[in-house]
């Protein structure tokens, strides 16, 4: 039965979407705690810019040395990978997708090439993912973000600034 999120789009969720999504929610709770448990916590709070930098660059590099075997598809399974298109898709065709897509458009265009366990690329900016959109996304825990790079849906360690997985064309194309 459909729904309808407080973005007042139609989720068109049926039982199988909703293990799909509980799946992913599963799948990214892991990695933070294979994260706390094999590497470390956050980067503790500071007042030095150099201090927080370094330890975030000593979590990365802890991270990429544990999760070396990593590839895209680990959180992001095929499964649910589709089910994010069918979101984003049902977003774009709903009551906001004409506000999201032009939010998309006026973004700064981020285009790069990416790679699991490797930094969020540090010139790019951290474009958001639209708050409308979000609405119709699985609820991430503290310390995972979403984020767009062109046309993929980047699951971004905040904590760590590391490329934990990503949907490849997760977007249609958004023209100017």
């Amino acid at each position: 039965m459909a729904q309808t999120n407080s973005a007042g789009d139609t989720k068109g969720d049926t039982k199988d979407d909703t293990k799909v999504a509980q799946d992913f929610q599963a799948r990214a709770k892991q990695y933070l705690e294979w994260r706390e448990k094999s590497v470390g916590k956050a980067p503790s709070p500071s007042d030095s810019p150099a201090k927080l930098e370094a330890e975030r660059k000593t979590l990365a590099k802890s991270i990429r040395a544990s999760r070396a075997g990593a590839k895209q598809g680990d959180i992001f399974t095929p499964e649910i990978a589709q089910y994010f298109r069918r979101q984003i898709m049902a977003t774009l065709d709903g009551r906001y997708g004409h506000a999201i897509r032009a939010t998309l458009r006026r973004a700064e265009p981020v285009k790069g090439t990416l790679q699991i366990n490797q930094s969020y690329p540090e010139k790019m900016p951290l474009q958001s993912t639209p708050p409308t959109l979000l609405l119709n996304l699985p609820e991430l825990p503290k310390g995972l973000e979403y984020r767009i790079l062109g046309r993929e849906l980047v699951l971004r360690d905040a904590d760590a600034n590391i490329i934990v997985d990503y949907i490849p064309d997760a977007l249609p194309a958004i023209t100017k």
